[in-house]
């Protein structure tokens, strides 16, 4: 019979890491320095807040479920700071003004649930310029996504607005078995790091995100397709594709980050 705490966990989206190894890894690939500040996102029970504190200048852990606040609590580590509340809540600038130094960057990193990954990812890329480094543990599907290239049916406005502000890798996979309860599906490390400057110069952002949404509104539909739904104009798809060498029956998966951007500043307002 499934318990409330079970029934909570599984609402919560909650799998523990349970494999030293795969923590260690994580670790290195966090990599804090002693004057890092690195922001945790769903610590748990400690398994990776307790070594990323043995390294780091702070850490600031960000817990939701309160039953877990104890076990975070019972070692009284002196450069960790516990929270409690929901991270898309989070104020992260306020958050770093208070246990940051100033102009300092932070490290986020967090072993995410599928249910707040993709919401979470977009709330990085408005508070992008908190962070230096983001070393995620999601789903393999979701860092797949990130990371996709053209050509990749993963490929989606998603990865093209993280990989214009930050470069995205997918370092290991992680079974199942390295989890209680094990998920049904496998899991990666992504890490993405800030860029010094956005891949492609975007003038309009908020234009651009409604603008990508639209190439890929339908994916099984061409972008001439898709765009023409949207309203845009055929005479100026017809210039802007002729000028970027885009057939008429390109699909959006197939289109590079740069010459989205700029389809669009030759599509006009």
């Amino acid at each position: 019979m499934k318990t409330y705490r079970d029934r909570k966990r599984r609402v919560l989206g909650q799998h523990f890491l349970n494999s030293p190894g795969v923590l260690k890894k994580i670790v290195e690939a966090v990599a804090p320095a002693a004057d890092d500040l690195v922001v945790e996102i769903g610590p748990g029970k400690g398994a990776m807040t307790f070594l990323l504190a043995e390294r780091a200048g702070r850490v600031v852990a960000i817990e939701k479920d309160s039953e877990m606040l104890p076990f975070l609590k019972e070692k009284a580590v002196p450069n960790l700071t516990i929270i409690e509340g929901d991270v898309l809540d989070c104020d992260f600038a306020g958050l770093l003004s208070t246990y940051g130094e100033p102009h300092q960057k932070a490290i986020l990193a967090g072993n995410l649930p599928y249910s707040i990954s993709t919401p979470l990812l977009f709330k990085l890329l408005e508070d992008r310029a908190e962070f230096a480094r983001c070393v995620f543990l999601v789903q393999k599907e979701v860092a797949e996504r990130i990371c996709a290239r053209p050509g990749c049916k993963a490929y989606s406005p998603l990865s093209i607005l993280l990989q214009i502000r930050f470069a995205a890798a997918i370092r290991f996979a992680v079974h199942p078995g390295s989890f209680t309860p094990p998920p049904r599906v496998e899991s990666a490390l992504v890490t993405l790091d800030a860029r010094p400057e956005p891949l492609v110069p975007i003038a309009n952002e908020q234009r651009f995100v409604k603008f990508l949404k639209s190439a890929f509104r339908q994916r099984r539909k061409t972008l001439w397709n898709n765009l023409a739904a949207a309203g845009w104009p055929a005479a100026a798809m017809e210039r802007a594709f002729a000028e970027h060498e885009l057939a008429a029956s390109i699909r959006p998966e197939q289109v590079e980050i740069a010459k989205f951007a700029s389809l669009l500043d030759r599509l006009g307002h």
